[in-house]
């Protein structure tokens, strides 16, 4: 089932370093033992990831109008996504994702996104053919409210699978929660989603987040994830799923990867708990290298 299916999030010039060593103290320098230049962002990296695993998809996002957009744009084009909606912004720099990773797992970000490289509600009106034939809508709550709540109710009214990653703003949490099929939050969050933080704290906020409108809910902890989908009648089901034993080298875009499996398989029509495992084996294919570039061809 070649699905389609459309993110609306951010893209990116990812440019990661590997440290062999610690940061160097101010003023002085550092080796970097390896040096990644690739298309990036959460939006790019679940689009990648839906490619890898046989969806189309397409891409709603930012790029400048500098080279940096045209190779970007290029990559992405033959990673299999369709970026015909993707805005070029004039006089804007296409933006910056640095990752300084010293293994094991251990990065730090310094991102340029700034305002231009963000979705506004119109940039998303403007994209309206990509949510016409969409069977699945992934829309990033890290993007401007406005765009976030243009992009849902759209999806919704084309019913879409919509799916959310992030924590949803306060002012419109009511309205995306009771618009939303799927909400998935990393650990991080996850405690600004619900206030919670241990495993049993977190089954139980899933199981409030899918009576509140969801049928699934995916929050991230440490060790691991919890999942809740409704079960027959008014019963919540919940699931947790601690992380499995693959080396991790790094962490990054293992939410993004386990977004785009969970989307596959529902639209698939697998059931929940084995739609789970399936997200959270393709995020465990992603941690074994530097940067969120996701790896999970031959994994669908």
């Amino acid at each position: 089932m070649n699905a389609n299916v459309t993110v609306v999030g951010q893209l990116a010039r990812d440019l990661v370093l590997v440290l062999d060593s610690v940061l160097p103290e101010v003023g002085a320098s550092g080796a970097v033992r390896e040096r990644r230049e690739q298309l990036g962002g959460k939006g790019a990296n679940q689009a990648v990831a839906l490619a890898q695993l046989g969806a189309r998809p397409t891409l709603v996002a930012v790029a400048g109008d500098d080279p940096f957009g045209d190779v970007l744009l290029e990559q992405a084009r033959a990673d299999g996504i369709d970026v015909s909606a993707v805005v070029r912004r004039s006089a804007t720099a296409t933006g910056l994702i640095v990752e300084v990773l010293q293994e094991p797992n251990r990065w730090r970000y310094l991102e340029h996104l700034p305002e231009p490289v963000l979705l506004s509600a119109g940039d998303v009106t403007q994209a309206d053919r990509a949510f016409g034939t969409a069977e699945a809508v992934l829309v990033q709550l890290q993007q401007p409210e406005e765009a976030v709540l243009a992009a849902t109710r759209r999806a919704a009214n084309a019913d879409a699978l919509v799916v959310l990653d992030g924590a949803a703003p306060d002012r419109a949490r009511d309205e995306l929660l009771a618009l939303a099929d799927v909400v998935r939050a990393d650990a991080v969050e996850a405690r600004t989603l619900t206030g919670a933080d241990s495993p049993q704290q977190l089954e139980v906020a899933a199981a409030d987040l899918v009576r509140a409108g969801p049928r699934v809910a995916a929050l991230a902890f440490a060790e691991g994830n919890v999942f809740a989908w409704r079960g027959p009648g008014p019963n919540v089901e919940t699931l947790t799923l601690p992380f499995g034993d693959e080396k991790v080298v790094d962490t990054t875009g293992a939410g993004d990867a386990l977004v785009a499996a969970l989307t596959v398989a529902l639209l698939r029509g697998v059931p929940v708990p084995d739609a789970a495992r399936f997200a959270v084996a393709a995020a465990g294919a992603t941690v074994g290298h530097p940067g969120g570039r996701p790896a999970l061809l031959g994994l669908g």
